[in-house]
């Protein structure tokens, strides 16, 4: 089973919300993910990143690849 750590799309119609999951390649964006590594809010000045660091370490290092979003998120946080 390949993993990718995404976004899924949450909030109300041009509010959105983000949460920062790690999915099943094959599932889709707003469905089954394995585990939930944080949130994105870019609604707010500046936008508002929390994250679980020791997971999404976890993740890495069980192989998973994050989308090409969650990686520059990671890169502003310092989080490799």
């Amino acid at each position: 089973m390949a993993v990718r750590i995404r976004l899924t799309r949450k909030g109300t119609k041009k509010k959105p919300f983000y949460r920062i999951v790690a999915a099943d390649v094959e599932s889709p964006r707003d469905g089954k993910f394995l585990e939930l590594l944080g949130t994105y809010n870019p609604m707010v000045e500046p936008a508002a990143v929390s994250l679980k660091e020791d997971r999404i370490k976890y993740w890495l290092g069980e192989g998973a690849k994050p989308s090409t979003t969650v990686q520059s998120l990671l890169k502003q946080q310092g989080v490799s």
